[in-house]
Order: C-alpha cells, then structure tokens, then sequence
C-alpha cells in the first residue's frame, strides 16, 4: 500500500512535470506565434502605417495623362465609347460585344479559365478597372495604351472576328453613331465608291480581307485606320472612367489613422489583420502589390505552369516584338502624342529576364474574378497563395519568387485579408449596364481620388 507521503510526492511530481510541460508549450507559442498565426495583434509602427497609407484609395491620383489619345477625357468621347463598348453589333455575328469577355458583374472580367466570344481566347480576361493607370495592357503588355488595345479584338478570330473596314462602315450608316463621332473626330472618310473602299477589308487575318486591302491605295488605307483608330479613343474614354470604389480594407486604414479602435475591432478581425501584417511583411506580397491599386504595373515569371497540352507561355518577352511593330502604338501614324511622350514605348526593358514574364494583376475587387493567373490555372484565393508559399521552378525562364514557408493559418489569415479588398465600381450605376436609350449620355464620376 502506497503512503500517504509517497502519494503526495507522485502527485506533486507529476504536477510539476505538467506545469512544466505547460510552460514548455507556452514558451515554444510564443516563439512560433507568427508562424502558427496566432500573435496578438500589435499597434502599427510608424513604417507600417506609411505603407498602409500608401496603399488606400485616399492616396490615389487622377489617371495619368493619355497623351496619344487626345479625347481621353473628354465627356462626349466616354459616353461614344460607353454605347460602342456594349453595342454587339461590332461583331462577325452581331453577338459579342467588349461586355461580353468585360463583365460588369465581374469586375469588367469574366468567371472563365479563358475569354469567351466568337472563340476562346489564349489567356484569362483582366479586369479593366484601374487599367488606365497602367502603361501596358495584357497580360504580356503587347499594347501600350487603352485604345490601341481596344481595336485588337475587334478583328481577332475568336473574339468579335469582324474587320475595320465593316466596323468604318457601321459607323458611317448610323446616324447617331456617325454624328456622335464627326463631332469628335470630324468628317468621316467617304466610303460610297466600293472599287476604292471595299466592303471588307484589313491587312491581318483573314486572307480574302487582306487581298481586299492590298489592292487600296495607301491613302485610303490611311483614311480608314485614322476612323478606326478613333473608336478604339472613343472605347478608351470610357474605360478610363473604370475605377475602383473604396473597400473595407481602405476604410480600416481610416480608423487606424484615426486612432478608431472601436472602428477597427468593428471593420477587421483578429485573423485579417493578421493577415495584412503578413501582406506587408514576411509573405513579400507589397513588393509586387503595392500602391493604391496593388500592383506595380511591371512583368514578373513567377512559376505559373501551362496546361499540359501547350507550350509554356513566352510572357513579355515574346510581347516586345509585337508592341513595337503595332501601327496603334504611342509612336505611330494615328497616336495623338508627340516622340518625347512615348518615353515608356523607347525605354522599355527588353531583357531576358522577361521570357514567361506576366504583367501583376491588382488586386483590388478579387470577389468573382476567379479562376485566377493569366490563364485561369488556379481556383481559388488559396490555391494562389499555395503556390506563391512553394515558389515552384519555372517551365521556362527562370521564378523570381522564393518560397515564403508560411503555415496553413497564416495563409487562411492572409486568405481572409485578401478578401477585404472588395468594394464597389467608383463610376455611377448607369455607366454599368448597357444603355436604354439611343442618345449618348454624359459621364458623372461619382468619386474624384487624389
């Protein structure tokens, strides 16, 4: 029989080893608190509270200047553009419009692995809100402006599949159309004679429209790109108008600025704040989303795969090419700008750095843009973040990124930051959905940043 004296020797032994144990679980929380995502939330340092001012919507400027579109900002130019961007008559089957691929309802993307109009395209559809703030536009950045971007899927294949001459000639039929653009623009080229304007005609794709096209005169294959090129203005000047609206991660920043800790507890959670300490330090996220809109605009090869059946994606590197020999680009015949303007198209990087390079999406209103990446390779929110946490080898070119070895909770946190970046479209509601009456209307912007 045990005495009562060893008995209570074995019960304060065993005791201690538990308080011991106990200390000894605490101690290792406390060192792997980040890594288990469990830290308290700890105030903002005065270099954190620069970068989160930095990155809210309170820090954004107007869109920069357009030097090659001289109606970028022009009222009655957005509200042309608006009616062309969802008018799908400009297209082969009088079905496809700009809006079909840029939803409305999906941040002016679309809930596809791949755009869809008359075909599929080759890559996922970026959302075109902010994008006048970018120099590049797809995800290759093989235009380098708003308009000239807007032309390209006018005519491609799988897109709207029409030609710039049968688009001309729309334009030129319908009345309001045709006064709509000569007060812009003025006088529309007389296209009556069809042995010097036939009724179809481009110098790409399609072989009987290019035949069509050799045989014009240069003058007259000037007249019709000068019209064309002009929609695709008018395009801009709407699409200008596409801007994000404030977001609850933008109005927490207000609070913390404000020194509102009732209003932060009531806006951000334990997790997404977290979460946000994460985005702006060990996970590296800023130094590619960064700025009011959450991205640098710049190409990055971070490790993306192709499907199994494609070659890998040359990126950027194949775009340059394409850019330059563009006849829409800032240096050609039908931009507006002067050379010095075009320091972006002279001084752009050509490196091999650039090969499976992809230009940084923002990350702003990520809410039902999904698939994700430039081909829609990833589902969801995690299935990115699992990807940027083990930083594969690239199939071509060489991963910028490094494996961030994040546990599962700090990529939930960082999952649930990321979803704080929702908000509304800061253009007014009539702008987003197609317009009820023929007469174009005026644009109102209900927000002006900066």
């Amino acid at each position: 029989m045990i005495s009562y004296a060893s008995r209570t020797r074995w019960l304060w032994s065993g005791t201690l080893t538990l308080l011991a144990l106990a200390a000894a679980f605490l101690i290792a929380l406390a060192d792997n608190c980040e890594h288990l995502g469990l830290c308290p939330p700890a105030p903002w340092s005065a270099d954190e509270l620069a970068l989160l001012r930095s990155m809210t919507l309170d820090n954004i400027p107007p869109p920069p200047a357009s030097p090659s579109n001289r109606v970028a900002d022009n009222p009655r130019a957005a509200a042309l553009g608006h009616r062309l961007f969802f008018d799908s008559r400009l297209s082969a089957n009088g079905k496809i419009s700009c809006a079909s691929c840029h939803r409305p309802e999906n941040h002016f993307s679309e809930s596809q692995t791949r755009g869809r109009a008359i075909g599929f395209t080759e890559r996922n559809t970026m959302s075109l809100v902010g994008s006048a703030y970018s120099p590049w536009q797809y995800w290759d950045g093989r235009r380098d402006s708003l308009w000239s971007q807007a032309l390209t899927p006018l005519e491609h294949p799988a897109e709207h599949g029409g030609n710039r001459m049968e688009y001309v000639r729309f334009i030129a039929a319908d009345p309001q159309y045709r006064a709509a653009y000569e007060s812009l623009f003025g006088p529309l080229p007389d296209l009556s004679d069809h042995r010097r304007f036939p009724l179809a005609a481009t110098p790409i794709h399609n072989e009987s429209w290019q035949r069509a096209w050799r045989e014009m005169t240069p003058e007259d294959q000037h007249a019709v790109n000068r019209a064309f090129a002009n929609l695709g203005k008018a395009i801009a000047a709407y699409e200008r108008l596409l801007l994000p609206g404030p977001s609850r991660f933008d109005a927490y920043v207000s609070a913390v600025l404000a020194g509102d800790e009732k209003q932060q507890q009531a806006l951000f959670s334990e997790g997404e704040i977290r979460g946000l300490r994460l985005f702006i330090g060990p996970a590296k996220c800023i130094d590619c989303h960064n700025g009011p809109l959450l991205t640098n605009n710049e190409f990055h090869n971070t490790g993306l795969l192709s499907y199994s059946a494609e070659l890998p994606d040359r990126g950027r590197r194949a775009a340059i090419t394409r850019v330059l020999a563009d006849p829409f680009n800032c240096s050609g015949l039908y931009s507006d700008a002067s050379e010095q303007d075009c320091l972006e198209l002279r001084f752009m990087r050509t490196g091999k750095e650039l090969l499976g390079a992809m230009r940084t999406p923002s990350l702003r209103n990520l809410a039902n843009t999904e698939p994700f990446m430039h081909k829609g390779q990833l589902n969801t929110l995690m299935e990115v973040l699992e990807h940027y946490n083990q930083a594969p080898a690239a199939m071509i070119g060489h991963n910028e990124t490094k494996p961030l070895k994040l546990g599962r909770r700090q990529l939930k946190n960082l999952e649930s930051f990321l979803h704080t970046l929702s908000g509304s479209i800061d253009v007014e509601p009539k702008w987003l959905v197609p317009p009820t009456s023929s007469e174009p209307a005026t644009v109102t912007r209900t927000h002006k940043p900066g």
